[in-house]
């Protein structure tokens, strides 16, 4: 707030004084009053004035820019009512009471879309776990019905078991600190793990698989990697090559992280989407062109590698194939989020 400024806000009241002054001058000389009474009835009229207006001035800006700075200084921008001192003012006192009234009628805003929130999510893991039920008495009857039909079942089972999995992850990737178990995980067993559970698919799709050099250990949880693991090479597989499809994961050491690389020769993703794939919902080119995406998978990996503190890129050319890595950070404590 300028001097400018504050006068200008002021105009009326200053207007309204020197036309009264002008009036009551008008009439002093009319009646043949001394030119020096009239300009010391001005000093006396005016020069308090200006200093009230002076002194309003610097009390006002001293407790705009009190508030300007506590409020650049905060990470949370609402929490400005909680901190800042009670003005002395009667127009700041004003300012201060209207603030925590809309700091507090937020704060029942948030928490009842929280709770919706946390009832929605609780509705969600309950759903999934009743699920459960009947999938295993179907892979239960496939089992002991093995024909054609039922191996096809199978692999619809399987699909239905995955995209179980996501809303379960996607539900809970808001509150991941309260699912959340360090442990050293041994890179190698984690590929093993997912290779096993995506086996049907590399052999019915005739994917080779290039181990090249998958070894080193990091500490984090093995279900949430496991989880983005899959994904990845889920992803993998559903846009391999037709014909000659191979996928090689390697990791490399280095002097600050481990990066884990999943490659494959798949049709590649466009210089326009790759900058994307990452958004929610962004499907792409690739996803139009085969009507399976959802854009939720890529997304979910990213969010969940960010909450485990490890990076996530990915690299891409039309035509040639997909590169993505997952970077382990090492010698640091990796925080939830």
């Amino acid at each position: 707030m300028t001097l400018k400024e504050y006068v200008k806000d002021r105009t009326v009241f200053l207007l309204i004084n020197f036309i009264l002054f002008i009036i009551i001058s008008g009439i002093m000389i009319l009646v043949g009053v001394n030119i020096q009474i009239v300009f010391l009835i001005f000093c006396i009229w005016f020069f308090p004035l200006i200093i009230y207006v002076l002194i309003e001035y610097f009390k006002q800006k001293t407790f705009y820019n009190e508030i300007t700075s506590i409020t650049e200084n905060l990470d949370q921008k609402y929490l400005l009512p909680e901190v800042m001192k009670e003005p002395e003012t009667v127009e700041g006192k004003a300012l201060y009471e209207v603030l925590r009234q809309a700091n507090k009628d937020m704060h029942e805003h948030v928490k009842s879309y929280r709770d919706r929130e946390n009832e929605y999510r609780e509705y969600i893991e309950t759903w999934i776990h009743e699920i459960k039920t009947p999938i295993a008495s179907t892979r239960l009857i496939i089992e002991n019905n093995h024909s054609n039909v039922t191996r096809n079942i199978k692999e619809e089972v399987k699909k239905i078991e995955e995209y179980i999995e996501q809303v379960l992850y996607y539900s809970r990737s808001n509150n991941v600190s309260k699912d959340y178990l360090i442990k050293e995980v041994s890179l190698a067993g984690l590929v093993r793990s997912v290779i096993k559970r995506n086996s049907r698919d590399f052999i019915s799709k005739g994917i080779s698989i290039d181990l090249e050099k998958v070894e080193g250990t990091v500490f984090s949880d093995a279900k949430w990697l496991e989880f983005i693991l899959n994904q990845l090479i889920g992803n993998a597989i559903k846009y391999i090559r037709e014909r000659d499809g191979k996928v090689i994961i390697h990791t490399v050491q280095n002097e600050n992280n481990i990066v884990l690389t999943i490659e494959d020769n798949g049709i590649g993703i466009t210089e326009k989407d790759i900058h994307r794939v990452f958004e929610k919902g962004f499907t792409g080119e690739n996803g139009r062109k085969f009507g399976k995406s959802t854009g939720i998978g890529l997304y979910l990996c990213k969010k969940l590698a960010d909450q485990l503190g490890l990076g996530l890129t990915i690299t891409s050319k039309i035509g040639e194939g997909t590169k993505v890595s997952i970077i382990f950070p090492l010698g640091s404590v990796v925080f939830m989020q």
